[in-house]
């Protein structure tokens, strides 16, 4: 049979306060990336058009409204180029260049889109490191060195 290294106690609550430690960490930081995106964002005054399919009239502050908006803006600039995308219109014609300022718009909004579903994992994942860490330090006060 294989023996199994046992180790010491403190060094299981050195991990446990390690983990507890970094997992709150990356919840504050994720916590923070939110707050900070989403006051930026409420900061360029941005409302969701009329028209949207959801959110219309909201104020653009989250990941939801920020998706709406982008949505929106395609809408509209494939309305004014005839359905097509900046890539597909002739050089010289005079839509490119609103279409080209609607994709960098929509691009801008994802980007925001991104970073809240990072702030959000980070969140996620600083949560379930936390918990182990508390794992980890109940579980030390059960280790004894033989």
């Amino acid at each position: 049979m294989a023996q199994m290294a046992v180790v010491g106690p403190a060094r299981t609550r050195m991990f446990g306060v390690a983990l507890t430690g970094a997992g709150a960490f990356m919840v504050v930081a994720g916590a923070a990336t939110w707050a900070m995106i989403s006051r930026k964002l409420a900061d360029e005054s941005i409302t969701v058009a009329d028209d949207a399919r959801w959110f219309a009239g909201a104020k653009v502050a989250g990941p939801l409204t920020a998706f709406s908006q982008a949505d929106i803006i395609d809408h509209h600039a494939r309305g004014i180029s005839g359905g097509k995308t900046y890539a597909e219109l002739a050089q010289d014609d005079p839509v490119r260049a609103t279409m080209m300022n609607a994709s960098f718009l929509r691009a801008s909004l994802f980007t925001s889109v991104l970073s809240f579903g990072v702030a959000a994992m980070a969140v996620g994942v600083g949560a379930l490191t936390t918990i182990s860490g508390r794992a980890v330090l109940a579980l030390g006060k059960g280790v004894r060195r033989r």
